[in-house]
Parts: structure tokens; sequence; C-alpha cells
């Protein structure tokens, strides 16, 4: 049964502060004999405002900072599963890319949020993702883990099923949802979905979040969850303060709830109107 980390940030401006955040959480998780440690989505930088980011949303400080995971995860013989980071894309505009880095310091397995957050909340909150990011464009699961076959996903995506339908295709046993929910949406939405996602897919969901007040001024909701195969929650960190929680995963019960209920393999192609 093996043991997962899950890191719970208030991520700031510095991504140096951040990064050595991850580190200390690595090296004890590690020390507690977990195989991964998830972290939330932008983990490295959590800022607003883009052109006091964009100092860092650079090839070289992408480049940078994948070297220092990647040296992290072999040093202390841990995967991580870093939520997302910004990172340049085509055309002038940026990527929120999660980076699943192995222990056995190979380069990193990459996705790119494919859903943009672009909403304005009737607190006043506005969001415009497409405004700075390039929408990703494929499907990323990763194969061969400790914990078998991840699938991963950033935030928003969480209310497109579509895209967990193909995960669940690919028979994933863990999907992650590294996340900087808001906290209307939050508490509108949050547990409902994400134990949905897990029902549908008859899988795990690791969903580490980003909680409290932000120096860029934004407030997110926190409660990271892991939830079992059949939509129970086996943990829920709360949404008052950051910290690191650890979780078993019983990956035969995955076996247990796609027998019982056979979705996956009962599933048909629906006509197109």
């Amino acid at each position: 049964m093996p043991k997962i980390a899950i890191l719970q940030m208030t991520s700031g401006i510095a991504p140096e502060a951040n990064l050595k955040e991850i580190t200390r959480a690595a090296k004890t998780a590690a020390g507690e004999g977990a195989k991964v440690l998830f972290t939330p989505e932008m983990s490295v930088l959590l800022d607003r405002d883009r052109k006091r980011a964009a100092q860092w949303i650079t090839e070289d400080w992408r480049q940078k900072f994948e070297d220092e995971l990647s040296i992290t995860a072999a040093k202390l013989q841990i995967d991580i599963a870093l939520g997302s980071m910004a990172v340049p894309s085509w055309g002038g505009k940026w990527a929120n890319r999660s980076h699943y880095f192995r222990q056995d310091n190979q380069n990193p397995v990459t996705y790119e949020k494919i859903h943009m957050f672009d909403v304005a909340l009737a607190t006043g909150e506005t969001w415009r993702e497409s405004s700075a990011y390039e929408p990703g464009r494929e499907v990323v699961s990763v194969a061969d883990t400790a914990l078998g076959r991840i699938g991963l996903s950033i935030c928003y995506d969480m209310r497109f099923p579509a895209l967990y339908e193909a995960l669940g295709n690919r028979r994933c046993d863990v999907i992650a949802v590294p996340a900087a929910f808001t906290v209307p949406t939050g508490r509108a939405h949050w547990h409902t979905l994400l134990r949905a996602r897990a029902i549908e897919a008859s899988a795990f969901v690791v969903a580490a979040a980003q909680v409290g007040h932000h120096e860029d001024g934004r407030e997110t909701y926190g409660h990271s969850l892991v939830v079992d195969p059949w939509g129970e929650v086996l943990l829920d960190m709360g949404g008052e303060r950051a910290g690191l929680a650890f979780c078993d995963l019983d990956l035969a019960r995955i076996a247990e709830v796609r027998d019982q209920i056979p979705a996956l393999a009962n599933r048909r192609e629906l006509p197109r109107s």
C-alpha cells in the first residue's frame, strides 16, 4: 500500500523561496517513506502581476527550476508531481505546465493545462487566463510509477469531464488535479467535482491545492483532497494553513470498484448531433 505526500502551499512571488519549501517537503516525505510528493498548481511562482512575473518565465529559468527539481527527486529517491509552473510557450504566450519528475533522473513528463480559466464571478473577481496562456492540446498520463498509471490535469480542467473520460479510458489508477481554486468556487464545487471525477474514472484523485492569502493579493481555497475510486474522501487538509500530509493508497481498491461498477467497460460512444 504505497504512501503519498501532499503539499498544501501558500506560494508567493519569489520562486527560490517556493522551491526551498518544495525541497524541504520532499526531504520530509522521503524520510516518511512516501513514493510520490504532489504539489499544487503554480507551486514555483504565484503572481497575478504578469509584468513582475515575466522576469521568471524564461527558458533559462525554466531549465534551472527543472534541473533543481530533477536533482532533488534523484537525490531523495522520491517522485515529485509538480502541480504546475508557468513556462514560455509559442506565439509570445506562456503555458501552465505540470511536471512529473522521476527519481531515476529521466526528463520529466509534462502536461499543459487545456482549459483556460476565463470567468467573471459574482463576487467581482475576474480572470482571463487565455490572455497570457496558450492552452495545451494533449492528454497526458505517466506509466509505470509506484502508483501505477497517473493521469495529469490542472485545476479548471476538472469542470470538463471529457478529459477525465480520456484518462479513464487509459485506465489511469491515480489522477492528479493540482489547483489554485478561488474561495467562492471552492466552497460551491470543489468537493463535488473531485468526487465526481474519481467516481467516473474509478480512480484515486489527488488534488494538492494552494491555500490562504498570497503575496499577490489573491486568496485560495485550500482543502487539498485525496479521493478513492468509490468517491470517499480519504484526506482533506482544510482551508486554514499550508502544510504537508500523508495518505496510504490501497491500489487493490481500484479493481474492487471497477468489478462492482464496470462503468469504463460499459461506456459507449454517443451519436453526434
